[in-house]
């Protein structure tokens, strides 16, 4: 359970932004103004933004309303794909946004309930861990999907049976995603040769509505399987024109659930404490200056527990499970950003961040998963030699430090517009473990690695039917422990050429390359895997010994993503009416991953067991393989008819290693998912629907069990009686399917699964969930 300091946190957070609404403030006072520039319409929006007048109660009863129903989020402004504000529709790259009201559509109970309908985005989460670990057209781990929360890497690895990358981050602290799916984002940042996903946290526009100085949302909601449930309050003042102050925390809790067949999943349930603050100065016209701070407590047991009697081995094969670990994680996030746009300044439009992240995790060992006496600590025993003995503890902890600065400047010249972005950025990951009696140290290796970079994008207009890109990326980093170093630096190219040859259709074609830079853990692991209290197969060159001999590879060359699109973005207006719209966006791609970093053991031989034992490698080491291949096809569209709508999203992605013909096990299943639903009673009453259909990898290596193919069926209704209270209730996966998302190593035939992976991965079955909001606020 949650401790009284977490507990403590959330509820002074919870007072100071109730205190806050409360705050004096000044009235105040905007003026706008019109430019034929697009891009500088956008720059005035935004200046625009937090000074509205005062609307009536019906104003925004149905303001509120429609935008509650609004479903085409391709119209959100987002910066990832080009580091430029435009619509997402309008982007020339595989880029998606995903709004608030989109979020709370379908209620979430874990981060990857939010990404159901994009395309191309998949997860490999336990449900013995509130972690996420996203994968991008099959990519994942170490890096490859870049991730940040209000512009903060998150970088947190740890090894395990499970995804080599996750970061933590409750669903109901965020307020908007921007997602670009392959490199075409490598402006963005080092490493991204899956994609970026950006979260932005919620903040006084999401909260305070128009016409209003001050607001705070309270929500609550519960729900079954098991008991699962939410608080939370949001609130924030605009003290004057010049100075916002919001903040908000969350309490989550829940159960250990059942899946689809019935099985409960052990150690599912957790709690979570969470709050944010944010601080906003605009000093001067057109400057802003936030501060803004998250803290969260996670606190869970991850691990199984045995299934059934694990005497022999066709019964350890069967039922048992693995080392159960009390664990308390804690994560901290703090960025300082200075942003400067004035809608008639083309010199300078620029941002500087400033940002730190700490992710914590203390364990406890609980539970061993063998009766005898390895598991425990006594006179005699020194207990299992890969987790230690019950009581035990271990810890990971990871600290990053991190800038991003860039500037835009434009200029217009007869027909062509041309904005010339450019910038640096850098950040700094320094990894501490520390194991008592176990393995851990080993396998999650301390260490340190700084990646920077610096770029320079040329974005050229011309009229409204050509838009031209080309951008360069400059990548270096430097890995350091205490046995070794390792660098490197390169040069990444992208062009992109689109054409609107008719209004509403735009096709592109795009070429851009991505770096990856190899990990502390790929690098320096090191070691032997130690046998958990059974017999050792091989001696290490150190002396040690174990099952087999982790061995380092400072000499890894990092990855390189050369990717291929093509695609078309739909933009049509009053189609069937006045008021419909339609938005889509279809692509292709191919990416190929030079030197591509899997472990990879040595050939199999005769351990000192004997031959009568078997065959196994003696070595494992991270190494690059030539190059992988990773293609498909992505489609996001939405019909919008303002008492209905209905989308369809998606994807189907193949990769292979073309030098071995054989699949990449981190390659998803295909999905398509429908949305659709009516708006009633003027608006006030939504009722929607969310079929996803997935067809599992198959094209596997030797070794992995596939997922399973299933399809999910989840429904929401959402009544707002008055402008201010929001009534909802859902169910989720109606069909009570059983499911498992991802490839597991080994099989469940012959008893080489891992267990622990194997009982924690399927998903909830059926969930009811029912919440209220309701808005308080003044002028």
């Amino acid at each position: 359970m949650v401790g009284l300091n977490s507990r403590a946190y959330a509820l002074l957070l919870s007072v100071s932004v109730v205190a806050l609404t409360n705050a004096p403030a000044s009235a105040q006072t905007a003026t706008s103004s019109s430019s034929s520039s697009a891009q500088t319409q956008v720059k005035r929006d935004r200046a625009a933004r937090t000074a509205q007048p005062a609307a009536s109660a019906a104003d925004l009863r149905n303001a509120n309303a429609q935008a509650a129903a609004s479903t085409q989020s391709l119209d959100a402004i987002t910066v990832v794909a080009t580091k430029n504000e435009e619509k997402a529709i309008d982007a020339l790259a595989p880029a998606s946004a995903i709004t608030l009201q989109q979020i709370q559509q379908f209620p979430p109970s874990r981060l990857q309930d939010v990404f159901v309908a994009t395309p191309g985005v998949s997860f490999q989460d336990r449900g013995d861990e509130p972690s996420t670990s996203i994968n991008i057209r099959g990519l994942q781990d170490f890096g490859r999907v870049a991730v940040v929360v209000d512009g903060a890497r998150q970088n947190y690895q740890r090894s395990g049976h499970g995804a080599q990358g996750s970061f933590f981050l409750d669903p109901e602290l965020i307020g908007g995603i921007d997602v670009v799916r392959g490199p075409s984002a490598n402006i963005y940042g080092s490493g991204a040769i899956g994609g970026v996903v950006s979260f932005r946290t919620k903040d006084i526009d999401d909260v305070v509505r128009a016409g209003e100085r001050w607001g705070v949302d309270l929500s609550g909601s519960y729900g079954s399987n098991n008991a699962r449930g939410l608080g939370s309050v949001f609130g924030g003042v605009r003290v004057d024109p010049s100075v916002d102050v919001f903040g908000g925390a969350v309490y989550r809790t829940q159960g250990n659930y059942k899946d689809g067949a019935g099985t409960e999943i052990g150690n599912t349930g957790n709690d979570l404490a969470a709050g944010l603050m944010k601080f906003t100065v605009r000093p001067a016209d057109g400057h802003e200056v936030k501060i803004g701070g998250i803290f969260q407590d996670f606190n869970y047991d991850v691990g199984q527990f045995n299934r059934g009697p694990v005497l022999t081995a066709a019964q350890r094969a069967l039922y048992q499970g693995s080392s159960v670990y009390g664990t308390s994680l804690q994560n901290y996030t703090g960025t300082l950003s200075w942003k400067y746009s004035q809608p008639d300044d083309t010199w300078f439009d620029w941002s500087v961040n400033l940002y730190g992240n700490r992710t914590n995790s203390d364990q406890t060992k609980t539970y061993h998963y063998s009766t005898s006496g390895s598991g425990y600590c006594g006179a005699g025993n020194y207990g299992n030699n890969i987790s230690g003995c019950i009581g035990d503890k271990r810890g990971y902890n990871l600290d990053t430090i991190g800038i991003d600065a860039n500037n835009t400047s434009r200029f217009e010249y007869g027909n062509w517009r041309t904005a010339v972005t450019y910038g640096v950025d850098a950040f700094n990951d320094k990894v501490t473990t520390w194991d008592s009696r176990g393995n851990s140290n080993i396998t999650t290796p301390g260490g340190e690695r700084t990646v920077s970079g610096g770029f320079i994008q040329v974005k050229n207009n011309y009229a409204h039917w050509l838009e031209v890109i080309g951008a360069a990326r400059y990548d270096h980093y430097e890995l350091n422990s205490n046995s070794s170093t390792a660098s490197g630096s390169r040069l990444s190219p992208k062009v992109t050429l689109g054409l609107t040859p008719i209004a509403g259709f735009t096709p592109y074609v795009a070429y851009a390359e991505g770096y990856r830079a190899p990990s502390i853990t790929e690098t320096l692991i090191a070691g032997a895997h130690v046998t958990g209290g059974g017999p050792a197969l091989f001696t290490c060159g150190d002396g040690t010994t174990g099952l087999f001999c982790l061995i380092p590879n400072t000499a890894l060359r990092p990855e390189v993503g050369k990717n291929k699109e093509v695609g078309i973005n739909l933009k049509y207006d009053g189609i069937f009416s006045a008021s419909d719209s339609f938005r889509g966006k279809v692509n292709a791609f191919r990416n190929d991953v030079d030197n591509y970093i899997e472990l990879v053991g040595s050939t199999p031989q005769v351990s000192q067991l004997g031959p009568a034992y078997g065959l196994y490698s003696k070595y494992y080491q991270y190494q690059n393989i030539p190059r992988a291949r990773i293609e498909g096809v992505e489609v996001e569209t939405n019909y919008d008819a303002g008492m209905w709508f209905v989308g369809v999203n998606a994807a189907v992605i193949r990769g292979t290693n073309p030098d071995t013909g054989l699949g990449l096990v981190s390659v998803p299943a295909r999905k398509v998912v429908t949305t659709g639903g009516l708006r009633l009673l003027d608006r006030q009453l939504t009722i929607a629907a969310q079929w996803a259909s997935y067809a599992a990898n198959t094209n596997l290596p030797t070794g992995y069990l596939p997922g399973t193919s299933y399809d999910l069926v989840n429904l929401n209704i959402a009544y707002r009686p008055t402008a201010d209270v929001t009534l909802n209730f859902s169910i989720d996966n109606l069909l009570n399917n059983y499911y498992r998302p991802y490839a597991i190593p080994g099989s469940s035939a012959d008893g080489s699964s891992q267990n622990d992976i194997l009982f924690s991965s399927p998903g909830p079955g059926i969930v009811y969930k029912g919440g209220i909001k309701v808005h308080f606020g003044g002028a």
